[in-house]
């Protein structure tokens, strides 16, 4: 049972830096049936002196160069490890450099000059210094290297990195010329003392140089070499950038090096065979042989997998059972409102996800399109609020399974509103060539409603909120309007000396964003007569006003004097006939005059119905003593798309129109 030595051991030669070395072994124990696993450890010892690649070193440092900054050093190589690897360096004395010994990632050292005293050219052109390696034997191993410094003039900026450490990662089987990292540095200066050229730093190791390619020009690293997870995880690469300056200025960065793992290595089997052959009355449970799997990848590269097949045995399932969505009106065609998500469970073609827009409403495919693909809803067309306010679809996710499995979402379109409509004037009609002129008594005291401008706005909520502003008015001292309500009232007392004709011009805004506009013009006449209303319709007489021609009317009359007597005798006569029928209607209809102004709408749904306020109008009724012609002033009807609304207005309604009636000395018989 005893384990010997055969043959000279050398770790270096064995193991080289890789710490604690071992090698492993299995002994297998019959009767009974036993395994064990060993290994024998390798210890160094300390038989190799540090080594560095050159036996001199030569600097070249501006004396522009400021206190603090570093300068590496070429690195010595020890192939012992442990202790015995190398432990730190030494430097001879001198007024103008420390020495700064640094470790790496790995527990190597390396070395660095820091100057602590500024450089002098003209005092001291060059200096010389020794540089000494040493390790941790007992007694110490240690190399020298001869530094020599030139002190020089150079450029007055160095090379800057835009970072002092890079990191990146690379699998291990990365092809040859596979961009790692790309480093940068600046230099103010201009000309060649700007120009940079990139290179390893001087302590670089050899076999980083190896692996990894670096471009002078671009700062391009690549790899060169076969990189090896299982042999090295990281690399710490130093590459440093000098201008082409007299005296050439250097900057020095770090990239760190990740390698990742990747599946390499096929597992390996061992078997050990302890029965050989097997009886054929062997029992059950006996051990016919020993299996050994090892996997030199890590984590999951390493692992033995077993594939499981999949069945479509999952619907796909949204995320939501339904969505609301909000767009505004007046959108622009095409644009994605929804993104439908949903996902399954199952592999391959089973979770391949498809969606369509089921068909319920024949309008929705007009207007909705929905992308099989990736679920995303359009609209295909500009919505308007006031035309529609809500859509509603099902949107089916199926899978690629078979059968296929689908899933049903449900989907709501909501169109919200813009001020996109200006306020309607109703009352006054604003369309119509006929006047509406309301009738206001003298004397009428403050406070006294006149009339009412009814307006309407097709948008909804804040946006047909209407207020109500007079804008410009013959007196506006004598009128004012209702902000919300449109309701005109006098704002003091009439006076005589006050004009008889009014005309008032209202300014309509909505609430909206921007606001948006009308206006509507009213009439309003002061009087309180019969005789007063007569010569204010006198005065909605045509513009073209015929004694402008006087001369060519008289004329005119003359000529046709004869046939217009018998036209007027005939007139004469059916119109006596007319006034008579006309006066006993009136007579059994009508007993008192009264003047009635209109009163305010007490409800504004009757407006927004289509109970349209433009159908006011005045009567006239004269009795037959009066000193003028007997006349029926009748306001004519404005044409409304309204129909039978009007009438259930004009029925329903009294004090939707004005009755103006005259006074009589006495009533009129039957035959008058």
């Amino acid at each position: 049972g005893a384990l010997l030595v055969s043959e000279r051991i050398d770790r270096e030669e064995l193991c080289g830096a890789l710490s604690p070395c071992s090698l492993s072994f299995e002994i297998v124990v019959e009767n009974p049936l036993e395994l064990y696993s060993g290994a024998v450890e390798i210890q160094d010892i300390n038989d190799n002196d540090p080594v560095f690649p050159s036996s001199q070193a030569r600097l070249e440092i501006s004396e522009s160069v400021a206190a603090g900054a570093r300068f590496p050093l070429e690195s010595a190589q020890d192939p012992d490890v442990g202790i015995n690897s190398l432990q730190t360096y030494q430097l001879s004395a001198n007024p103008h450099f420390a020495l700064d010994v640094q470790t790496r990632v790995d527990g190597s050292k390396y070395a660095e000059l820091v100057l602590e005293k500024e450089l002098d050219r003209e005092e001291q052109r060059e200096l010389h210094l020794v540089l000494t390696a040493l390790d941790g034997g007992s007694p110490p191993r240690s190399a020298h290297v001869q530094i020599h410094i030139d002190v020089v003039d150079a450029n007055d900026n160095a090379p800057v990195f835009n970072q002092s450490t890079y990191k990146a990662s690379v699998r291990e089987n990365t092809a040859t010329g596979t961009l790692v990292a790309r480093i940068s540095a600046y230099d103010l200066d201009d000309g060649p003392n700007g120009d940079i050229i990139y290179s390893f730093s001087s302590h670089t190791p050899a076999k980083v140089r190896e692996l990894f390619a670096l471009d002078s020009a671009t700062g391009e690293l690549r790899v060169k070499g076969q990189l090896d997870y299982e042999e090295t995880k990281l690399y710490e690469i130093y590459l440093q950038a000098k201008d082409k300056g007299a005296v050439p200025g250097v900057a020095h960065c770090k990239v760190l090096v990740e390698v990742v793992d990747v599946n390499d290595n096929a597992p390996e089997v061992t078997v050990t065979s302890v029965y050989s052959p097997v009886p054929e009355d062997a029992a059950p449970g006996t051990v016919v042989a020993l299996l050994s799997v090892t996997d030199l990848d890590s984590h999951d590269n390493g692992l033995i997998l077993v594939q499981v097949s999949d069945v479509n045995d999952n619907a796909p399932k949204s995320s939501q059972d339904s969505y609301d969505v909000y767009v505004l009106e007046n959108n622009m065609p095409g644009i994605p409102i929804l993104n439908v998500s949903a996902t399954d469970p199952d592999l391959g073609r089973n979770a391949l996800l498809s969606y369509t827009l089921l068909q319920g409403d024949p309008t929705v495919g007009h207007i909705f399109s929905i992308n099989r693909d990736n679920g995303t809803l359009y609209l295909l067309t500009s919505l308007d609020h006031e035309d529609q306010v809500e859509f509603s679809m099902v949107v089916q996710v199926q899978d690629g399974g078979s059968p296929p499995l689908a899933t049903n979402v449900s989907v709501s379109v909501f169109v919200t509103d813009l001020n996109d409509n200006a306020p309607t004037v109703l009352y006054p009609h604003p369309n119509t060539t006929a006047t509406y002129t309301d009738v206001v008594a003298p004397g009428s005291p403050a406070g006294h409603m006149v009339t009412k401008v009814v307006a309407v706005d097709a948008d909804a909520g804040y946006n047909a909120w209407i207020s109500y502003t007079l804008l410009q008015a013959t007196d506006p001292s004598l009128f004012s309007v209702g902000l919300h309500s449109g309701e005109i009232f006098t704002a003091r007392q009439l006076r005589e000396d006050d004009a008889p004709q009014h005309t008032l011009v209202i300014l309509l805004k909505d609430h909206g964003e921007p606001v948006l506009s009308s206006s509507a013009t009213v009439s309003i006449s002061v009087a309180e007569m019969v005789k007063e209303v007569l010569t204010d319709l006198t005065d909605v007489a045509p513009a073209n006003d015929p004694r402008k021609h006087v001369t060519f009317y008289l004329i005119l009359a003359v000529i046709l004097v004869s046939a217009a007597f018998f036209i007027t005798m005939l007139s004469v006569g059916i119109f006596k006939c007319y006034k008579w029928r006309q006066s006993k209607e009136l007579f059994n209809s009508s007993r008192s005059t009264l003047y009635r102004t209109p009163g305010p709408f007490h409800h504004i749904d009757a407006v927004r119905g289509g109970l349209t306020p433009p159908n006011f109008y005045h009567q006239v009724y004269l009795t037959t003593d009066s000193r003028q012609s007997d006349l029926l002033c009748k306001k004519p009807f404005t044409s409304s798309p309204l129909g039978s609304r009007q009438s259930t207005m004009r029925n329903g309604e009294p004090g939707l129109y004005h009755q103006i009636v005259g006074t009589a000395s006495r009533l009129p018989t039957p035959a008058e």
